[in-house]
This record gives structure tokens, sequence and C-alpha cells, in this order.
């Protein structure tokens, strides 16, 4: 795994490599540099070594990987989206390569099987001539310890004021321009919004103008997702593009009702009006009448975080989707 320092990719790999730890599987990472991530893993008795996973020019990550896959002699590899795939050389193993978007498919043809995480971009790959029987949908699991709520004076925020929690990383693509718009139309409302990223001078200037900024507070990237969720009365995700959408997973498995866009992920995840609510994309006043709505209805509210939950429960706990996991290892291995 040749990924960022942060991201919702990067979370669910190191997740699913001490899952399958747990669960007894005999793993070992190749991973980009990061001494917190290496830290963690080792941590949880996992075997691992560090790269450069630099760009074209990078011909020791190459050389380096080659060699290790020679000396571990594994029956699968499986890799995670594009620059990890394209430095993985094909061998007497079998190379399954997972992607968590709709990623050019260029970069995977020396693979024998493509794994999503979401049933459309499965749909996507066998769209763009994909084989069937080597086309697999292994959805994510998400952290569902529960833990007490962050301190709202911590965060300078009243105890009594309608909480908002928006996560992600902070680009045009997460939609929060359209989510601070749209504060402006929930009157007494706070935006705690969580994440990092190249448009957080401009958000920043856009709530000084629509005169909102005394409501919301930017955390930065924070590794406390369980603590903010319980302090929050509702999760938003107001994404333009939302391939997966692990947010809303995170909300159902801690029991926080959710407004999402109608993007690729929410779409396919929430059933509306029943484990979650769908608002068209770009749309503030919609979202802004779906969150006043849900603010003065408590017994909806808990309706949908409950079946939330359930739904979280029935397909993406640890358990089902580790479970899934190793079903395909013994399946490819054979």
């Amino acid at each position: 795994m040749a990924g960022a320092r942060h991201g919702g990719a990067e979370a669910f790999f190191t997740r699913l490599a001490i899952g399958l730890q747990d669960a007894g599987e005999d793993q070992h990472l190749l991973i980009r540099r990061d001494p917190a991530r290496a830290t963690r893993l080792r941590d949880a008795g996992i075997l691992l070594r560090e790269f450069r996973f630099g760009g074209p020019l990078d011909i020791m990550t190459r050389f380096s990987i080659r060699r290790e896959l020679k000396r571990l002699d594994p029956k699968i590899v499986m890799t995670w989206m594009n620059r990890a795939t394209t430095v993985t050389p094909t061998g007497s193993y079998t190379l399954a390569a997972r992607l968590g978007g709709y990623y050019d498919l260029k970069y995977y043809r020396h693979c024998g099987h493509l794994i999503g995480n979401t049933r459309d971009i499965v749909a996507y790959f066998r769209k763009n001539g994909w084989p069937e029987d080597r086309s697999h949908y292994l959805p994510n699991f998400v952290e569902a310890t529960r833990v007490a709520g962050i301190s709202r004076a911590e965060l300078t925020t009243p105890n009594d004021a309608p909480l908002l929690l928006a996560l992600g990383r902070l680009h045009p693509v997460k939609g929060f321009d359209v989510l601070l718009a749209a504060l402006e139309s929930v009157p007494g409302a706070h935006l705690w919004l969580a994440g990092e990223g190249p448009e957080r001078q401009r958000l920043e200037h856009q709530a000084q103008q629509l005169g909102v900024s005394e409501r919301v507070r930017f955390l930065g990237w924070r590794e406390d997702t369980a603590a903010l969720l319980a302090a929050a009365d509702l999760l938003i995700c107001p994404s333009r593009h939302e391939p997966l959408g692990n947010v809303v997973i995170e909300a159902w498995a801690h029991g926080v009702a959710i407004i999402a866009t109608d993007a690729e992920g929410p779409r396919e995840l929430i059933r509306p009006g029943i484990d979650g609510l769908l608002v068209p994309r770009d749309n503030a006043d919609a979202l802004a009448q779906m969150i006043r709505l849900l603010l003065a209805n408590s017994v909806a509210r808990d309706a949908l975080a409950q079946a939330g939950y359930e739904s979280y429960s029935r397909q993406f706990s640890e358990r089902t989707v580790i479970a899934a996991y190793q079903e395909f290892f013994d399946r490819v291995a054979r």
C-alpha cells in the first residue's frame, strides 16, 4: 500500500490488516514509509517493510518489491490502488488489486482479480470488460467501539446548540462549501468540520463571508472520530463525488442519523427514509431544509439512527467483512 499519510483507504488498510491478524491470517505488509502507521501495525504483531514508493523514476522501490516478493513466496498478493499495483510484478502468486474508486483500469491489466468496495465499482469493472468471475465485491468496515462524546466546551460550542458533524478531506469533491451555504439557513446550529486539505483557507473565508464563522469549528485531521460522533446530533455528507462513503457506515456504527447527498456511495448504501436521508448534490437549500426537519424531530432522528445501526451490523461489521475477505482468499488461492 503506497497511500498518503491520511485518507479513508489508508485508514481502512490499517483496520483490515489488524483485523486479519487477529483472525489468524499469515500476512506480510509492504507499505510506504510512515512511522505512525508502521508503529501501529507492528504493535499489532504484523510483519512489514517500508519503501519509498516514489514516482516513475523510483527504480529502487520496484527492484526491492520484486526481491521481497521472491523472498516471501506468497500465495496471494493484494495491492491497493494505482501506485502500489503498477510497481508489483506478476509471479507465481495470485495478484489481486483493491480499488476504492473508479480508477483507470489500464493500471490493473496484469492483475488476476479486482476487488471493489462497492457494488457500483464492481459494475464499473464489468462495464469496462473485466471478467465477471474475476470481479469481487468486498465492503469496508469501520471502528465501532462506542466512547464518551468529546466535550463541547473543549471546542467552544454551547451544550444546548444543535450540532452537525462533517468528516473528510477538505477538497472540492467533498462539497463542504455547499454545507456552509446550507448552515446559513439553519439558525443556531453549529458545525464541526473534521479534516484537512487544500480547501481549508477558502472554506474559512467562505464561512466569514456567510456570517457563520462563529458557528463553525475547523478541527483539522482527527483520529477521535468516535468521540466526535458521540457528541453530534447529525452527521452530514455533502459530497459531490463519493465512491463509497465510509462516513455513512461510521454514522451507522455509532448510532448517529445521517443526511447525505445522492453521490455514488451514499446512494448505494442508504435506503432513504429508513436508515438515512438523501438530498440532491450541490443543493444547499434542499440540504438546509432536511437538516432543519431532522433537528426539529428527535423521534425521526432516533429511528434513522437505529435502522442505520442495524444496517451496519448486518453488512459492515468487522466480523462480517473479515469473513468475506477470508473466503475470498481461500477461493483464489485454490
